[in-house]
């Protein structure tokens, strides 16, 4: 869109920045996109971004439209380059529904929902919680991204991806044009802390994640972006691993329309492992790839 190259083409200083502090920026050593050049080598775990090199960064050009193609039985996961991604629906599309008792209004529904998580008693997790984490974003948003649970900081602020992990989801968003603030909405699949940030129990997802699935319904985004391997396989209704989820473009059925879904990992992950940073980073491209295919 004309207002997004325009602001990209407007902040090159911000943007390198953003790109440094994903430690991807060498990438952009050459024009185009990701995929154009050769991975480079991935950044010791304890390497400072802020002690790399700054290149110029130009402005990415255009992506090639993802092609429509069914994966080959036995296949294994696709390619990390992005102009060799196929436009894959993994699984059948799961139908989300709009409940019978949703209000017309889409304001008053929205309300009603927040009400709803607000006060939830559904699992044993209200009993430790400080506050359910409802999500942040406008409703109108025009990408969704979905975490796994609030950890200590989210618990208290009543916000998700905050702390260090937030930071550096803010960096990446930046880094494509997008912010919670304005285009993305962000949500958990669990609205409460699991205590001592343990994996959510097979139960607390059956009572909580109808909540997400109201959401998706209600914001019926253009684009899904699922971010760690929780939250794939509960969205995705998967046990497949997040190296095999990622680098393809899945699907969910939203009010009868499919919306493509892109896994990536976790800000956490990142943290813990930089040189995967590379890999995000060509995530956030095939996503926005995508979007670009269906405007």
């Amino acid at each position: 869109m004309a207002t997004e190259r325009n602001g990209a083409e407007g902040m090159s200083a911000v943007r390198r920045a953003w790109l440094r502090e994903l430690g991807v920026e060498r990438l952009w050593n050459l024009p185009g996109a990701v995929a154009s050049a050769a991975p480079p080598a991935a950044p010791e775990p304890d390497a400072s971004p802020a002690a790399q090199e700054e290149p110029v960064a130009p402005s990415p050009g255009p992506v090639p439209a993802p092609v429509v193609a069914a994966p080959a039985a036995g296949s294994a996961a696709g390619s990390e380059r992005v102009e060799s991604v196929a436009f894959v629906q993994e699984i059948p599309a799961q139908e989300i529904p709009v409940p019978a008792a949703t209000p017309a209004d889409p304001g008053q529904a929205w309300a009603a929902l927040q009400d709803e998580v607000r006060d939830c008693m559904a699992c044993g997790l209200c009993k430790g919680r400080t506050q359910t984490v409802f999500g942040t974003g406008s409703p109108k948003a025009r990408w969704l991204l979905v975490g796994e649970a609030p950890g200590e900081q989210e618990d208290k602020q009543g916000a998700p991806f905050v702390g260090r992990s937030g930071k550096l989801l803010d960096s990446m968003l930046a880094s494509i044009a997008r912010s919670r603030q304005q285009d993305v909405f962000i949500a958990n699949v669990i609205k409460c802390r699991p205590p001592g940030n343990r994996d959510p129990l097979p139960e607390e997802v059956a009572r909580c994640s109808p909540y997400l699935m109201r959401q998706i319904s209600l914001i019926n985004p253009e684009m899904i972006l699922v971010l760690g391997r929780f939250a794939a396989q509960t969205l995705l209704e998967t046990d497949a691993r997040i190296g095999s989820l990622r680098g393809k473009v899945h699907s969910l059925s939203v009010a009868g329309r499919p919306v493509p879904v892109v896994v990536s990992y976790h800000p956490a992950y990142l943290l813990r492992s930089p040189a995967e940073k590379v890999k995000a980073w060509q995530d956030l491209q095939l996503a926005l790839s995508v979007g670009r295919a269906r405007n």
